[in-house]
């Protein structure tokens, strides 16, 4: 980041959202994801993936993300839980709280939230970062008893049927 020090990147990219795209939904993913599209929904990657999230000074996300690692240089609306390392690059707007474990804010970089330094783990002094799912997977089939569905009467027997609620009417 500052001087000559600094690595070039050398994370690989597998997952493209180009700037013509737009996606409604919860994404897991695991590799690279590139963003310079729109993503309405949470972004979730497995902590132990190593999984790698940028967000183009192009890309708008509405929604959570949860991954290891995490590059914003676009407009997040939503917490970012980053369990490795976050960068906030010169053109990042977030809109939500930011939990991290080693944060990279660049000048001009925009946070309205919270910057909460936590990461998930498995001892106690790593408490688990929560993980938020706003969407449930569809459920494609339901089998519910019928309770207060009426019979309707065999071919034939709908004269029958209609003579039998009149006879009922008559007192």
């Amino acid at each position: 980041m500052f001087g000559s020090n600094s690595k070039p990147s050398t994370h690989h990219f597998d997952t493209l959202i180009s700037g013509k795209a737009e996606i409604v939904g919860d994404l897991h993913f695991s590799g690279g994801l590139h963003v310079d599209g729109k993503i309405f929904g949470n972004i979730i990657a497995e902590d132990d993936s190593n999984a790698v999230i940028r967000i183009s000074e192009k890309g708008v996300v509405v929604g959570e993300i949860s991954a290891p690692h995490v590059i914003v240089n676009g407009k997040v609306t939503g917490d970012i839980h980053s369990c490795e390392h976050l960068e906030l690059a010169a053109k990042a707007s977030v809109e939500g709280d930011v939990f991290y474990n080693m944060i990279e804010m660049v000048m001009g970089s925009q946070v309205s939230g919270a910057l909460q330094h936590r990461y998930r783990g498995k001892s106690d002094e790593r408490p688990e970062m929560p993980k938020h799912v706003t969407q449930e997977k569809p459920i494609l089939h339901v089998e519910e008893p019928v309770s207060n569905v009426k019979e309707l009467p065999a071919k034939g027997g709908q004269e029958k049927a209609k003579a039998k609620a009149a006879a009922d009417a008559k007192p």
